[in-house]
């Protein structure tokens, strides 16, 4: 309960609204910011590695944050998970305190310093599993209404299946959280993953349009898929002006 009471009052230090529904380069911060969202198993994680190691050789300027990666909440995230405590609501309020102090400490002070940061999830993250969840939408929206919009944000779409044997190659079984199974949708982990899954995704492609997410076929080759990142990432941001030998831009 304290931890929970914790969460809420660091929350409620962060609520100040800079403009909601504005992006960083709207806002007049000279570093950009680049999200990349989708399933679990969608390759998201490996595409924005990629693309990391490309802008570092490139010498450029880049920070890279991952969701739920906060050292603030990461030992209760790990222990409520393990004794399976998490509530739709503490899950929720864990997530959106961990990505306000990665959001104060790392991606603010970086865009602002002339970065190109780069997010393994953003608040779309929150926004499709909280309410798959259960969680009210005004409400989880509401909890992360300081943050800026990305620059820009890829959607991995993968299919279902796709996304499972990707999972599976990996490690031997699926999670308990990734599949959904403490929403009791199913008593088999796979049919449940399909489901959760299936309803974050339905999720994504709502927000898709409303947010202006670049969709990539995830059911494609690594290699190809990686080449048209890059290829839109150069297109959209003015890549030589974070170089390191550069000085920040100005906004």
């Amino acid at each position: 309960m304290q931890f929970l009471e914790n969460c809420l009052l660091f929350l409620a230090g962060e609520r100040v609204k800079w403009g909601w529904m504005k992006t960083f380069a709207e806002l007049g911060f000279p570093g950009r910011l680049i999200a990349v969202e989708g399933l679990d198993g969608s390759g998201k994680s490996t595409q924005v590695y990629l693309l990391k190691r490309w802008l570092e050789l490139q010498g450029l300027r880049v920070f890279f944050s991952e969701w739920n990666s906060s050292e603030l909440v990461k030992n209760a995230t790990s222990k409520g998970k393990k004794r399976e405590l998490l509530s739709p609501t503490t899950f929720s309020l864990i997530h959106a305190t961990d990505f306000a102090d990665r959001y104060e400490r790392q991606v603010v002070p970086l865009v602002r310093a002339g970065y190109i940061v780069l997010c393994d999830r953003y608040i779309f993250t929150a926004f499709g599993r909280d309410t798959v969840r259960g969680c009210p939408p005004e409400w989880v929206r509401g909890i992360y209404n300081f943050a800026a919009l990305p620059d820009l944000v890829f959607f991995f779409k993968a299919s279902l299946e796709t996304s499972l044997q990707r999972i599976l190659e990996g490690r031997p079984q699926l999670k308990y959280f990734e599949a959904g199974m403490d929403l009791r949708l199913s008593a088999d982990p796979y049919e449940s993953f399909r489901i959760f899954q299936g309803r974050i995704l339905e999720e994504y492609l709502a927000m898709s349009t409303e947010f202006h997410f670049l969709v990539i076929d995830a059911n494609q080759q690594i290699e190809a898929q990686q080449a048209i990142v890059r290829d839109l990432v150069a297109a959209k941001v003015d890549l030589k002006k974070y170089a390191h030998n550069k000085l920040p831009p100005q906004p």
